[in-house]
């Protein structure tokens, strides 16, 4: 069950927003206040320390947990890469487009052409497709992962840390494409621990633990 709903009424320019979310795990408030706005062609980078809880914000937005107090509006579809590749060891590359494909309602050859076309962009071997997960270095794991959260065309991208494992020149590669995504009117929140990446995005959202986000431009 899921507290995230969708509001067709919601400004076109935005395509997420937070408000008063809170959450608690264990007796202990892991979020608390939490405001938060996404709009369309908008990178904003979620940054804050180790426990902050940016992982479990970005696991509420997508509906895997539920939130104690707020409200989550989303206008569009989720695309969502965590931390950890939510992968499975036996199947291959291929089958793992075709099986979120299905849930995604693309058929078998939709879903091949476009997670291909995904992966070619995250430079992702051919000789890798028919590959099961468990035989995937660290790096291609993570662009398969990244390349299911793709599928779909979603409006709003969260991505967990999503070039754990990258070379430099995929790294590089990564965020060529964060602004081709923003060019196509997407929204994408990227959780980061990396300082210098903060010039890459429109806004930072800086989480603290226990208290209140405070969001603020790149340049004042």
């Amino acid at each position: 069950m899921t507290n995230a709903t969708t509001d067709a009424s919601a400004s076109l320019a935005s395509l997420l927003a937070l408000r008063g979310i809170s959450k608690r795990i264990g007796g202990r408030w892991i979020l608390r206040g939490v405001d938060l706005e996404l709009r369309r062609g908008e990178t904003l980078a979620l940054v804050g320390e180790n426990g902050a809880g940016k992982s479990t914000l970005v696991r509420v937005i997508a509906g895997i947990d539920g939130h104690d107090e707020g409200e989550v509006r989303v206008d569009g579809r989720i695309g969502y890469c965590p931390q950890e590749p939510g992968l499975l060891d036996l199947l291959t590359a291929d089958e793992h487009l075709v099986f979120f494909g299905r849930g995604l309602g693309l058929d078998r050859e939709h879903a091949r052409s476009a997670g291909h076309a995904l992966l070619d962009g995250l430079g992702f071997p051919h000789r890798m497709h028919t590959t099961v997960a468990k035989h995937l270095s660290g790096g291609s794991k993570q662009k398969l992962n990244l390349a299911l959260s793709l599928l779909g065309d979603p409006d709003v991208l969260l991505l967990d840390e999503p070039y754990t494992g990258f070379d430099s020149g995929t790294y590089h590669c990564f965020w060529e494409h964060v602004e081709r995504w923003k060019d196509e009117g997407r929204g994408c929140l990227v959780v980061t621990h990396f300082l210098g990446e903060r010039e890459r995005v429109d806004r930072v959202h800086e989480l603290q633990a226990q208290q209140r986000v405070e969001t603020r431009p790149l340049i004042e």
